[in-house]
């Protein structure tokens, strides 16, 4: 079954229909895929879980070739109406009744802010631009939308058409009755709830537009999108060059405001940095009052940066020090390494090409990073810690490779239109729970020519042969191991004798030897 046509069935979003699946696991739900027959990047799934759902496919006998899924077994979406009308008794719509849902939704066109008190709020309406499409109907799928959009505007572009058929089909066909409608002019904003699930072409003195009845519950008290609203709600209307947006996600909060009632944020779940141990300071041969400074430093902004000379033990104390954060679970952490290459499409997402076979022919998807990857499953799980290790982050054009994720870095609450984002993708924001822990080597790049941006968003914290916690590492390693501080001696003499300060040499070598 493919996703997309579920998720019109059911009236929800793609991304969110693909989470539920994949988080409640019903009878079958490794069945439903994407259009390429793959299983949906939205649903966020591990490795493990992926396997897991690689094994359910190949029992039911519906993997291809190279481990395709075969096309032949798909579920079309004729067939899936048909099935839902010949359920004699309801049991089925029951099961996938479509919960209200909330809209953001701006005026545009002619009037502009003030169609919405002239008209949206003095007549009990809401309406987007038809661009001539004025025979769309509830109910009407997306391919259809796009078809129409696409006939009566050859020459806009690629992107306008997905802007405007995103628009008429969340409007025509997932906008229901009994969903909460939102729409600001400025700071004042206004609450409604959808009245009617019939669409109008011509209301007065809006034609060319397709209109849904509202009952608007502010007309006289507006609110105020930074008095009255969460950040993160005020951050999500902030969005630009949107106009119809899905925030189904606040519909909690959205519901307390309609209610009268003032919003009172929910606490968040907050991942807690376990305190360094005892154990894990015999481990790296540091002090340990030398790693509690670090974790604080995490804790209060969870980017820090390890510089020093070669050798210094930078990635295996991250390394050490990201086991010791989550609990040793390993797949909370993962390493990456940045060169002069590397790209913001290797780190976060790009479009990746992929082989065809007799099922379906080359092409590209999009592709998450590890950045994407690990920020998902972070999300999944906001009080568990998740460690992202950077090594030799120096190596790589730092502006090339985070793009607009400098931004958040700083302002963890706040979230972006992404790259690659699509229409009405409500942006990507790095979850509380997302440490990064950056290794540079500064033998390679002085700490001094690190951008400035860089510098105001990330702990920088050294680690030299000359000074404490490294100074002393190699001593009590040999201590350790019950051998005699000669090769502590001669480190030191050689050391004293290079005069330029990067260029000194670290303590670490091969820790298994």
């Amino acid at each position: 079954m493919a996703l997309p046509d579920l998720a019109a069935l059911t009236g929800l979003e793609e991304e969110c229909f693909a989470q539920h699946l994949s988080a409640v696991r019903p009878e079958g739900w490794h069945r439903v895929l994407d259009e390429e027959a793959r299983f949906p990047a939205s649903a966020h799934l591990t490795e493990r879980e992926n396997s897991e759902a690689n094994k359910l496919l190949e029992a039911d006998a519906i993997l291809g070739p190279g481990g395709w899924t075969l096309t032949s077994h798909r579920v079309s979406l004729k067939e899936l109406r048909d099935l839902l009308r010949s359920t004699t008794q309801g049991d089925m719509q029951e099961e996938i009744s479509v919960p209200p849902r909330a809209w953001l939704l701006r005026s545009t066109g002619v009037g502009g802010d003030s169609s919405v008190d002239a008209l949206w709020l003095a007549r009990g309406i809401c309406a987007v631009p038809s661009a001539g499409a004025d025979t769309l109907r509830t109910g009407v799928g997306e391919a259809e939308v796009r078809d129409t959009v696409q006939q009566l505007l050859p020459h806009w572009s690629v992107r306008e058409h997905d802007q405007l058929s995103y628009a008429l089909h969340s409007f025509v066909s997932k906008m229901r009755a009994g969903d909460t409608l939102l729409t600001n002019v400025g700071r004042q904003v206004h609450l409604g709830t959808v009245s009617d699930n019939e669409l109008e072409t011509d209301v007065l003195s809006l034609p060319g537009h397709l209109v849904r009845r509202v009952d608007w519950h502010t007309r006289s008290s507006p609110l105020d999108v930074f008095a009255d609203l969460s950040t993160e709600l005020a951050s999500r209307i902030g969005t630009p060059n949107t106009d119809l947006l899905d925030l189904t996600g606040f519909s909690k909060e959205l519901d307390e405001l309609l209610s009268g009632a003032s919003h009172r944020p929910s606490t968040p779940v907050k991942a807690v940095l376990p305190p360094p141990t005892e154990e894990l300071a015999r481990g790296v041969f540091m002090d340990r009052e030398w790693l509690e400074e670090c974790v604080a430093l995490l804790s209060d902004r969870p980017q820090l940066v390890l510089y020093g000379p070669p050798g210094t033990g930078k990635t295996y104390v991250a390394q050490e020090l990201a086991r010791h954060l989550t609990g040793d679970r390993p797949e909370n952490v993962q390493l990456v390494q940045f060169h002069p290459s590397y790209s913001y499409e290797d780190f976060f997402e790009g479009y990746r090409p992929h082989p065809g076979d007799a099922e379906r022919s080359a092409g590209f998807t999009l592709t998450h990073g590890p950045l994407r990857t690990l920020a998902s499953a972070a999300r999944r799980h906001p009080a568990e810690p998740f460690v992202l290790i950077i090594d030799e982050i120096n190596r790589g054009n730092l502006a090339k490779v985070f793009g607009e994720l400098y931004f958040l870095l700083e302002y963890r609450n706040r979230s972006v239109r992404l790259l690659y984002g699509s229409e009405g993708d409500p942006g990507f924001g790095l979850p509380q729970n997302l440490i990064i822990i950056g290794t540079m080597n500064t033998a390679d790049r002085s700490i001094a020519l690190v951008d400035t941006a860089m510098r105001r968003r990330f702990w920088f914290t050294e680690l030299h042969p000359s000074s404490a916690p490294v100074s002393s590492v190699l001593r009590r390693w040999l201590e350790h191991h019950a051998l005699p501080d000669t090769p502590a001696l001669l480190l030191d003499e050689l050391n004293s004798r290079i005069e330029d300060h990067d260029f000194r040499v670290g303590p670490s070598g091969d820790r298994a030897a």
